[in-house]
C-alpha cells in the first residue's frame, strides 16, 4: 500500500527525512492555494523545490484546486474559470511526474432539486470523462467534500467505471461529518474507491485532527471492501506530531505492520 503524507515546503529537509524514515510519498497541498496559482513564479520555485529533492516522485499526488471550484456550474464564466483551475492542476502533476490529482465534488448539497442533482451527475461525468480522456497519464481522484451522502459521487464514479484513470478519493473524515453512516459510503463507493485520505475530528468540524485522537471509529480500515482497487492512502494532517502520532496509532491498531 502507498502511504502518503503532506510536505512542508517551508521545512522540507524534516518533511524528506520523514519520508525516508516511515516509508512515506508526498500529497502536496500548496497548489490548491489561490495565491501560489495566480502566482507563476511561486508555481515555478515550488516545482523546482520538489523535483531538486531527487526524489522518485511517480508514487506521489497533487491535491487540486478546490476553492469555488464548480465545473458543472450553468453560469459559463464560472464554468470556465473552473476548467482554468482544474488544467492548472493537473499541469501542475504533469510537471512534477505526480501519478495523480485530487479535486472536490463541490456541489450544492443544500439545493435539494432532483433537476439539478441529475444534471450534477450528467455534467460531472462528461466533464471528468473528457479530462481524463485528455491527461492520460495522471489520475483524477474525485473526494467528497461535505456531500450528505455518496449517492451523486457514486452515480459519476459508476458511470466512469470503464475510465481507467479515473477513481474516487474517499475521505472518511468528511464522510464522517455526514449523516450516512461510513459504512455505507464504503458500500457505495467501494468498486471505485483508488485513493484515500484519513483524519480525525468530533463529529461536527473538519478538525484535521492526528488519526485516533478523534471520535471516528477506525475500524472502518478493516472493512476489505474498501481496499478492492489498493488505494493509496493519505494521512492528512499537518505538521510532525499529528504526522507520528497518526503512525503509532495505526500501527498500534494493526492497520500498518
Amino acid at each position: 500500500m502507498i502511504l502518503e503524507c503532506i510536505p512542508d515546503s517551508r521545512d522540507i529537509e524534516t518533511w524528506v527525512k520523514l519520508s525516508e524514515t516511515y516509508g512515506l510519498r508526498f500529497e502536496y497541498n500548496e497548489f490548491f492555494r489561490p495565491a501560489v496559482l495566480e502566482d507563476p513564479a511561486a508555481i515555478d520555485g515550488l516545482i523546482r523545490l520538489y523535483k531538486g529533492l531527487g526524489r522518485d516522485t511517480s508514487d506521489d499526488t497533487v491535491h487540486g484546486a478546490f476553492f469555488d471550484i464548480t465545473v458543472a456550474s450553468s453560469d459559463p464564466l464560472i464554468r470556465n474559470a473552473s476548467d482554468y483551475r482544474v488544467k492548472q492542476s493537473i499541469e501542475i502533476a504533469e510537471r512534477l511526474g505526480a501519478r495523480g490529482v485530487v479535486f472536490h465534488t463541490n456541489y450544492l448539497s443544500d439545493f435539494r432539486s432532483s433537476s439539478y442533482r441529475e444534471g450534477w451527475a450528467e455534467s460531472n461525468t462528461r466533464y471528468w470523462g473528457d479530462i481524463c480522456a485528455a491527461h492520460g497519464s495522471v489520475c483524477i481522484f474525485l473526494e467528497n467534500m461535505f456531500d450528505e451522502s455518496p449517492e451523486l459521487l457514486g452515480k459519476v464514479a459508476s458511470n466512469l467505471k470503464d475510465v481507467p484513470n479515473f477513481g474516487v478519493c474517499l475521505d472518511i473524515a468528511h464522510a464522517f461529518l455526514s449523516d450516512v453512516p461510513v459504512a455505507d459510503w464504503t458500500e457505495t463507493l467501494a468498486d471505485h474507491v483508488r485513493h484515500i485520505h484519513i483524519n480525525d475530528n468530533d463529529g461536527r468540524e473538519d478538525l484535521h485532527l492526528a488519526v485516533g485522537s478523534g471520535s471516528i471509529d477506525w475500524s472502518v480500515l478493516k472493512d476489505e471492501r474498501l481496499f478492492r482497487k489498493d488505494p493509496s492512502v493519505l494521512i492528512e494532517v499537518s505538521g510532525k506530531d499529528r504526522l507520528e502520532s497518526s503512525l503509532k496509532f495505526l500501527k498500534k491498531s494493526g492497520f500498518l505492520r
